[in-house]
């Protein structure tokens, strides 16, 4: 056990109950060990709310912690260890803008209901909360795209085009009823030409992290595994997720490695996802499945949260000087709408 190991360790026995430490799935392995419940986006809000500790240390990214400082109880502090740890794709939807593509679709007269990925800001969820709409996972996209469809006259699917590219291909919806948005930073581009009236009407956002996985890396993994089994995550390309024997969440490529490790040993599985979460599974499961990346996918981000930040987090906390994460009073409540909306539909 190394010295900042030790130092973690040391300072969560001190602290006891007094502090949760939460984690999602893509941070490193030195991270989680440390986490006391780990997750993705839809388990870690699940669990927010039944977590009782005076302080919830969050190791992800910026929104993650905003999320989370929503749905924490009042008095309850939440801590970033790398405040900076942002997300590309959160920030491909500046709130302001997605009010102004907003106001220019009720404009037609439509009620287009915003569905935003939970891989968005505390103001851009404030936005959607405002339009009756709802934030989703990749756990349970599916359910709130179909929730979404049924209330109004259209959904706005934002940030990521693939992620609701995916999504609408599994409840049925043809090409021809979906439609990515052409925008600048005024709004939409000539409205007029565009198919606004078409059920699904995409923000042109991507994860550039999964976006960088390519159909043609598929086809080498099969010609070099030949009888593999290869899942992703739903934010990739659909052009990569139809060669897929599966795609799913990160829960869902957790219990898909255990599966195939338990049911057919000595099986090769290849995931196309952030690399954390694949190297972690290819050591749990080594001897019994290989497990083996589709491409080269490190969050830049989640690497932000090191085992020595949160120790510097633990230690302010110890000595009474941390600053736990503030969000915009005023936006708290519409952007708690958006999260509760979720957790509704999904029956918790």
């Amino acid at each position: 056990m190394n010295e900042i190991t030790a130092a973690v360790t040391a300072l969560k026995k001190q602290l006891g109950a007094r502090v949760r430490i939460m984690g999602h799935h893509y941070q490193s392995d030195a991270v989680v060990a440390h986490c006391d419940i780990t997750g993705d986006s839809l388990e870690l809000a699940r669990r927010v709310p039944d977590v009782d500790a005076e302080h919830i240390v969050f190791c992800g990214v910026f929104f993650m912690g905003e999320s989370a400082a929503l749905l924490a109880k009042p008095g309850q502090a939440v801590h970033l260890p790398a405040p900076d740890a942002d997300c590309m794709m959160s920030l491909m939807t500046p709130a302001g803008l997605a009010r102004r593509v907003l106001e220019q679709l009720t404009a037609t007269g439509r009620r287009v209901v915003p569905l935003a990925y939970v891989n968005t800001t505390l103001a851009l969820k404030a936005v959607v909360g405002e339009y009756g709409g709802a934030v989703c996972t990749s756990a349970n996209a599916e359910t709130m795209l179909r929730w979404a469809l049924d209330q109004g006259d259209g959904v706005l699917f934002l940030p990521d085009k693939h992620l609701g590219r995916n999504t609408a291909g599994k409840l049925g919806l043809t090409p021809d009823e979906q439609h990515i948005l052409r925008l600048n930073g005024h709004g939409l581009i000539d409205a007029e030409r565009q198919p606004l009236d078409r059920p699904l009407l995409l923000w042109p956002g991507c994860c550039a992290i999964h976006a960088r996985l390519r159909p043609e890396q598929a086809e080498a993994a099969r010609a070099a595994y030949p009888g593999c089994r290869l899942v992703a995550h739903p934010e990739c390309r659909p052009e990569l997720i139809e060669r897929c024997d599966a795609a799913g969440s990160t829960s869902f490529l957790i219990r898909e490695a255990a599966r195939l490790a338990g049911e057919a040993p000595g099986s090769t599985l290849v995931i196309g996802t952030e690399n954390n979460l694949v190297d972690r599974l290819a050591d749990r499961h080594k001897g019994r499945c290989r497990i083996l990346p589709l491409g080269r996918a490190y969050c830049p981000d989640m690497a932000k949260v090191t085992e020595a930040k949160l120790l510097a987090t633990l230690s302010a906390i110890a000595h009474g000087t941390a600053e736990p994460l503030a969000v915009e009073a005023a936006l708290c409540g519409p952007a708690r709408r958006s999260l509760t909306r979720m957790l509704e539909v999904c029956g918790q």
